[in-house]
């Protein structure tokens, strides 16, 4: 390799981290409020049935106002899009941490979540494109362990500096995460491609039958997942655990492993759509146990969970990008919105079981099920679904190939 190819090389190493830091940043920011209600509703005087609607307006406005905002973007280049969604998010969370009242707190929480949902996307597509194929699990490992170790810092990082310095040092923080990667992303060389799609290319996306299962894939994989990861406590207190801090920690860091580790492992076998099929398995076997066993073994079980959790999310958007390498940034996005509605619905679904007197032991169980459900779609979907062309180096169809939804040529 020459020294132009090596700083080449090093150069897109480098904007391709600066793109995992605002991910850091968004994933922080997206669960750091859940640690800081207790004390944002001592210093602002709500209770936590009321402030606890903090994370939910910052989801809702993640998956439904985001992409709307993208649409009218549409027509700006992606390098424009990264810097105006993290303005927006620098400023949004300065105006957190400056918020007098709950419903200015509220506005800025919702301002938050659509330039999280703007980023996100548009980030996993800047990240494919500066890292190229041969290194596109790489770079898609870095934006979403990034991600994911922002959830793993959120809640557990929330607590503590809400307990040191006040619930607003935290906001403080998140914001100026974010004014670092602002000042990355205004670096960025000029990414070929559209960063935002108009909403009526978002919903051509949906006409394929293969992008629809796969978005309804992510949304099961999410509701499993993340919605039982929101009652993880009173899980946890069924099983006999106590130690909830170290819980939290285990969990978050096998979803960091899983994360990291997904992409050079999906760059050296090319297989997106067994590795994803792989890890639904692997989450579903790994909750189906949990409320019944104590101790250790649930210890286990958490890391293991987190792993095949977070993992997921990587061959998830490999493959959505193979599917449709003309809409990437389309696809992306749908399947990001897709993420955030499947918390929001695993949240709220496991909210109303618990409330109709079911024991919170219960609740893993009903996660592996819907798991389980997620992985007989995803194999459904690559045994019964055409497939289209897989295209040649110079992007036309190779005769006598097909794609069967992973990156690697099936001979006929």
């Amino acid at each position: 390799m020459s020294h132009a190819d090596a700083d080449e090389e090093g150069d897109t190493v480098l904007r391709v981290l600066l793109l995992g830091l605002g991910a850091l940043a968004v994933g922080t920011d997206a669960y750091v409020t859940a640690g800081l209600l207790p004390a944002v509703g001592r210093d602002l005087h709500e209770p936590a049935s009321v402030t606890g609607q903090l994370v939910t307006v910052f989801m809702l406005c993640y998956a439904l106002l985001a992409p709307l905002v993208g649409a009218a973007l549409a027509r700006w280049g992606i390098r424009q899009v990264l810097v105006a969604a993290l303005c927006l998010f620098c400023l949004a969370n300065a105006a957190s941490a400056l918020a007098p009242s709950l419903a200015a707190l509220m506005v800025a929480r919702g301002l938050a979540g659509v330039a999280a949902g703007v980023f996100m996307p548009v980030a996993a597509t800047a990240a494919a494109a500066l890292a190229g194929p041969e290194r596109r699990g790489r770079a898609l490992a870095v934006v979403l362990g990034g991600l994911s170790s922002g959830t793993v810092l959120g809640v557990p990082g929330g607590l503590f500096l809400a307990q040191h310095a006040g619930w607003r040092a935290a906001l403080w923080l998140v914001t100026a995460i974010g004014v670092v990667s602002l000042a990355g992303a205004a670096l960025l060389p000029a990414v070929s491609g559209a960063a935002m799609p108009g909403l009526r290319e978002r919903g051509a996306q949906l006409t394929d039958r293969r992008v629809a299962v796969a978005v309804l894939t992510t949304f099961l994989q999410t509701v499993a997942s993340l919605g039982l990861y929101t009652y993880l406590v009173p899980v946890l207190d069924a099983s006999g655990v106590t130690a909830h801090q170290t819980a939290l920690w285990l969990w978050g860091a096998g979803g960091v492993a899983g994360s990291f580790l997904a992409g050079p492992l999906l760059d050296r076998t090319g297989r997106s759509g067994a590795q994803v099929a792989v890890l639904l398995a692997a989450l579903a076997l790994c909750l189906a146990p949990l409320g019944l066993l104590s101790g250790a073994a649930v210890l286990v079980l958490l890391v293991l969970w987190g792993a095949a959790g977070w993992a997921f999310v990587v061959p998830q958007q490999h493959r959505l990008l193979g599917l449709r390498p003309s809409g990437g940034a389309a696809v992306l996005a749908l399947n990001s919105s897709a993420t955030y509605l499947g918390g929001s619905a695993g949240a709220a679904l496991g909210g109303a079981v618990l409330s109709a007197g079911i024991a919170p032991g219960r609740l893993p169980p009903l996660a592996a099920a819907v798991a389980a459900a997620a992985c007989g779609l995803h194999l459904l979907g690559r045994r019964f679904l055409p497939s289209v062309p897989h295209p040649a180096p110079d992007g036309r169809p190779r005769p006598g190939s097909q794609r069967n939804g992973d990156s690697h040529e099936v001979r006929r």
